[in-house]
């Protein structure tokens, strides 16, 4: 039980107020960037609101439902909203590239930088490609790229 309660207490600090700035590095409070996509409270309208919103939803860990929910089903494969609510890595800081959204589709390049077990940084760089269901943006696939 007292297990349990530590992991509630520590996942729930590890979430910012919705006043601190966002962890996408929009330069944004919380409360007005991705925190309603996170809570629910509203939807992405962009390609890029939708990246950024994943962005912090693996930065922060514990928002599992949410990235398996904005994933194309057909593209996640057997992951489940638990495995992605458990953080891999230490994500530091997004930089979207560049961005294009046209009808349904839509491309984010981004640069994601992140802690490495030894404290060096590493950078994940990929060209990710979305697509709108229903009215909804999904995450569809990524190209990821060795060159930053």
């Amino acid at each position: 039980m007292q297990l349990i309660l530590i992991a509630v207490i520590l996942s729930a600090s590890m979430k910012p107020m919705n006043h601190a700035l966002c962890p996408c590095h929009s330069a944004k409070p919380y409360g007005k960037c991705c925190e309603p996509y996170l809570t629910g409270s509203a939807k992405p309208r962009t390609v890029t609101q939708l990246m950024r919103s994943r962005y912090s939803a693996f930065a922060m860990g514990g928002c599992g439902d949410y990235l398996y929910h904005t994933w194309h089903p057909a593209e996640r494969g057997t992951l489940t909203a638990e495995d992605l609510s458990v953080p891999t890595v230490e994500w530091v800081h997004l930089r979207i590239v560049d961005s294009e959204q046209k009808g349904d589709t839509g491309h984010v390049e981004f640069i994601a930088t992140f802690l490495q077990e030894d404290g060096s940084a590493g950078t994940h760089h990929e060209k990710s490609l979305f697509v709108r269901e229903r009215g909804q943006w999904l995450y569809h696939s990524g190209v990821v790229t060795t060159e930053v």
